[in-house]
């Protein structure tokens, strides 16, 4: 019932910062890049070839943005921190992971660097855009405290409407899940998932939101459609809103994520850490592949 496949292509890019093929180096250099029969391709007409091309500019801006990010945010980004994420989305999508890898393009080490290249995004989006306290009092009237439910998923709206039929009857919600549940993570568990609240993006806005109208020990009297499927919600645990002060940390990760959405936004942050590193470029012929991202080109 989670997304991890929109999850995981999500991390190829961050408002189109996304990793790219090291463009060659002694571009000078008459070094043979590849040789046929009657002739040869140097590294410099390689060079040259590759600079008239999107593709070429692409990959320059791509590297100095990476390089620049590494260089300010760096220290904010461990190994540990990029093994820590890379390893979730491994256990997450299981035996799947290499094909899903292999299907967007990637291999696991370019995965690896997608993702150190969207923590230290994030890291720049935090240090550079300042969370508002109306930002924050706006992201509170929706914000909902961490629920524990009970799901049993199944493929067709006639079989939920039967499962809600027999728990009223009596029935345990255990031993329908065990019996219908397509879920095979929470099936055996009585249908239990981890507890989350409405920053949770892994889960259909439509769960999330059946689920939070339910009163704790209450069951959807109707089945709830979601792209996995339809869906009987138990609410086992929901507890009463709180403080602003106790959620606070959760609200602020919310704005981030959104902001991190916004293309505007990453563009603006962007900009500002090309401005920072006060970037020069030589080649006259590549003056403007920041053109995008900073107001003026980056050339001295």
């Amino acid at each position: 019932m989670k997304s991890y496949m929109k999850k995981i292509a999500a991390v190829v890019a961050v408002a189109g910062v996304a990793l790219s093929t090291a463009a060659c180096s002694n571009s000078g250099s008459n070094s043979t890049v590849a040789s046929y029969k009657g002739g040869k391709i140097t590294q410099q007409q390689y060079y040259d070839e590759m600079k008239k091309s999107q593709a070429g500019k692409s990959a320059l801006a791509n590297m100095i943005i990476n390089r620049a990010l590494e260089q300010q945010y760096g220290k904010y980004v461990s190994s540990k921190k990029v093994d820590k994420q890379y390893n979730n989305y491994k256990k997450q999508y299981g035996s799947q992971f290499s094909a899903v890898l292999q299907q967007n393009g990637m291999t696991a080490s370019s995965f690896k660097e997608n993702l150190k290249t969207n923590l230290l995004s994030e890291q720049a989006l935090k240090h550079i855009k300042k969370i508002s306290k109306k930002q924050e009092q706006q992201a509170w009237k929706s914000y909902q405290p961490k629920v524990t439910v009970q799901h049993i998923l199944v493929a067709k709206k006639s079989t939920a409407q039967s499962i809600i039929k027999q728990l009223k009857d009596g029935k345990s919600f255990k031993s329908l899940a065990k019996k219908y549940s397509l879920d095979t993570a929470t099936k055996n568990k009585a249908g239990k998932l981890p507890a989350f609240d409405s920053t949770d993006s892994t889960l259909d806005s439509s769960f999330k939101n059946a689920a939070f109208k339910l009163k704790t020990g209450e069951v959807t009297s109707t089945p709830v459609k979601s792209q996995s499927g339809y869906h009987v919600i138990k609410m086992i645990n929901h507890p009463a809103k709180g403080k602003f002060a106790d959620h606070k940390k959760a609200i602020d990760n919310e704005i981030y994520a959104s902001m991190a959405q916004d293309q505007a936004t990453m563009k603006d942050v962007i900009s500002t850490v090309l401005k920072r590193a006060d970037v020069s470029i030589k080649d006259n012929d590549l003056k403007d592949v920041l053109a995008s991202y900073v107001s003026t080109p980056a050339t001295k």
